[in-house]
């Protein structure tokens, strides 16, 4: 391990709770210990992601967040008993790697709670509202400080939650605390004065218009927080550690508005300011450590930052918080290792946290200790499969009920969380398969049928393997992504997978009774019906190096439009964004931290952004569209970039041939991979 790492693994305290290194997993809703959205038990499946994590140099692991009152099934999480019992049991087990656990405990959600089509039908319906009370009660469940409209939708706002609710959940945070100590749990986080969540809520003067003594002044925005600290001191004792998640400044214009990095605002939420006070009054209350980053869910894109955000992108925040608290501070937020141990070295910092890495990777830090850095399947940001909850004009949540059910899955892992379906199972019988095409998707078939123990054998047509995914990660700020590709291409070195390159297969009854994966991907649609379509440049032509006018009209705006409007407007050119829905990113899959983020950038740029508009024709200098009124209108410019989707290019024919990837059908990185294994491993 280089030397410039090693503050990362030097001892420290929270508390009298001794953590063996400065390195800490931050907590993911999915890596739960007692289920998540669920009925609660003791977790199996989060208690090996847990457990993985620790045996691989982590010196302080939060698994993720419990709410003391579970929206599924109206559970207090203190009565089931059991679940405590079996914890207790597996503990030891944990204790074995040296690391120590910290269970997150919050209040829940708010105004925050995420929404779907469904939840808005029970709520407007009164005779729904009333028979799934029940086993989730809306009601309750989005009960926030004062009456709010809800993050995601207009359909459900939120009531004013009483002070006898709070009393009740003050009270349950105390008595989960004791039953958590009693199983040997290091300490607790409380989540949180952050993110938006209920107990920020409270904090937050545009959400909080309370009169009453948890309303008005700093004191008594912050007290439902302090109470609760208070209490679970007074249950547990002094010695018992007790963290904070902690947002420093919020980073929010107003429902629904965040504030973009760099960008000047008037804050309506937490400001340094007051933050300055906050962090002091809340380490005074009890606290025994805040663990930082910025945010609400208005301005999502601090609290999960997509590749578009920078590196560190709340660490100046975060050390400068630490000025005004005698408690350790701990960073998160698309942290740079780095940058972590330096700053932990000049006192700006106590501990690192990481969180989403992890699911790409459990060993990454073991493997930064042996000098095999480049052996670690990077996290490439994106929330696929993590936190797809998206967002867009006139649709709440729009994210399927697998992944509303099971989050911390990773879109370049198909294994993590997802074990009982997804693991390598050597074969009986050892076959020769051939895969046609080189991308991603006969990347990762040939590595899964590899550690079967089969052969692959990958024909690639050209002389580089990568396919789409090589214009896909060339924009300036995918480094990520241009990680995750080598990863891949390494990998197929380390397993001596047969390649031939230069070798298009038209025909695959060359192969006989041979296995077949057929992963050819896909071709761009062209829009052959638009007079002038060809002097437009398809978006992968661009992302290869054709070259574009100083005035660029992107048609399609959809997130591979959208990134490459991005792209261009960070080279100065000037941008167009013409989209026939009613929104920008108006698709399945996509994180509203993401897609957020390159709304509000847009829009803060002045990037015309023309929305329910057609492209009716391509001319020289120009293009004209027809509005949503069927009017036609002309949009100056020197150069047309066409992203109007693609179309699955599988070759046919042969016998026991299996597609995977955008050939079979268009999806997302994830689907590509978790296709692909899936299908390597039924051969």
């Amino acid at each position: 391990m280089e030397e410039k790492l090693n503050p990362l693994f030097t001892p420290w305290k929270i508390g009298n709770c001794e953590i063996k290194n400065r390195i800490v997993l931050t907590s993911m809703g999915g890596t739960n210990l007692f289920g998540w959205m669920e009925v609660n038990h003791f977790d199996k499946m989060g208690a090996r992601f847990i457990q993985e994590v620790a045996e691989n140099n982590v010196g302080l692991i939060l698994p993720g967040c419990q709410p003391v009152y579970n929206p599924m099934l109206g559970q207090w999480l203190y009565k089931n008993k059991k679940m405590y019992k079996d914890l207790a049991k597996w503990m030891p087990e944990f204790h074995k790697t040296g690391a120590k656990l910290f269970v997150q405990l919050t209040a829940g959600f708010g105004r925050s709670f995420t929404i779907s089509s469904m939840m808005e039908m029970l709520y407007s319906n009164k005779a729904l509202r009333t028979v799934s009370k029940p086993f989730m009660d809306l009601d309750k469940i989005t009960a926030a400080p004062s009456p709010s409209p809800n993050r995601w939708s207009d359909k459900v706002p939120s009531r004013e939650i009483t002070v006898d609710e709070i009393h009740e959940m003050v009270d349950a945070f105390a008595k989960t605390a004791v039953l958590l100590k009693e199983a040997g749990v290091d300490g607790v986080e409380i989540h949180a004065v952050h993110e938006g969540y209920l107990l920020d809520q409270f904090t937050l003067k545009y959400v909080n218009k309370r009169t009453d003594e948890y309303g008005g002044s700093l004191e008594n925005r912050y007290r439902f927080a302090a109470d609760i600290v208070k209490a679970i001191k007074k249950a547990c004792g002094n010695d018992f550690p007790v963290s904070l998640r902690y947002s420093v400044v919020s980073k929010t214009k107003g429902f629904r508005k965040g504030a973009l990095p760099g960008e000047e605002y008037t804050e309506v939420g937490r400001d340094m300011a007051e933050s300055e006070i906050a962090a002091k009054y809340l380490q005074d209350a009890g606290y025994d450590c805040l663990n930082c980053d910025n945010g609400t869910y208005d301005a999502w894109y601090w609290a999960h930052p997509p590749i578009y955000m920078p590196e560190n992108c709340n660490l100046q925040d975060v050390a400068h918080i630490k000025k005004f608290v005698d408690i350790p501070v701990i960073c998160a937020g698309r942290l740079n290792i780095r940058d972590a141990a330096e700053s932990v070295a000049a006192g700006k910092i106590d501990g690192a946290g990481f969180a989403r890495q992890f699911l790409a990777d459990r060993e990454w830090i073991t493997k930064i200790i042996e000098d095999r850095e480049e052996d670690i399947r990077p996290c490439i940001l994106c929330h696929n499969g993590c936190f797809n909850m998206c967002h867009y004009k006139g649709v709440p949540n729009d994210q399927e009920l697998s992944d509303s059910l099971h989050l911390a899955r990773c879109a370049v892992d198909a294994e993590v969380m997802q074990w009982n379906k997804h693991h390598i199972e050597k074969t009986n019988s050892p076959k020769t398969v051939h895969i046609i095409g080189g991308g991603i998707g006969g990347m990762e078939a040939a590595r899964v049928l590899k550690l079967r123990g089969h052969k692959p054998v990958i024909h690639e047509k050209s002389d580089v393997l990568g396919g789409t995914f090589i214009p896909a990660s060339a924009e300036s700020y995918k480094g990520k992504l241009r990680d995750l590709l080598k990863w891949y291409r390494r990998e197929m070195e380390k397993l001596g997978i047969e390649i031939h390159f230069n070798d298009e297969v038209k025909d695959l009854s060359v192969f006989g009774d041979e296995k077949v994966i057929v992963a050819t991907g896909s071709a761009p649609r062209l829009l052959k019906n638009v007079p002038g379509y060809e002097k437009m440049i398809e978006g992968c032509d661009y992302l290869n190096g054709a070259k574009v006018g100083n005035t660029v009209a992107v048609v399609g705006g959809g997130l591979t439009g959208c990134e490459i409007a991005y792209e261009l407007a960070l080279e100065n050119k000037k941008v167009i964004l013409v989209e026939m829905k009613d929104d920008l990113i108006s698709q399945t899959g996509v994180c509203l931290a993401n897609s957020s983020y390159l709304r509000e950038w847009f829009d803060l740029h002045s990037v015309p952004v023309y929305l329910e508009t057609k492209l009716k024709e391509v001319q020289d200098e120009q293009i004209i569209c027809t509005d949503k009124s069927g009017i036609d209108f002309t949009i100056a410019c020197d150069s047309v970039i066409s992203c109007a989707g693609y179309i699955p290019t599988p070759v046919k024919g042969g016998k026991n041939v299996s597609y995977v990837g955008d050939c079979a059908s268009i999806g997302n990185l994830r689907s590509v991979i978790w296709g692909a294994y899936e299908v390597a491993m039924k051969i």
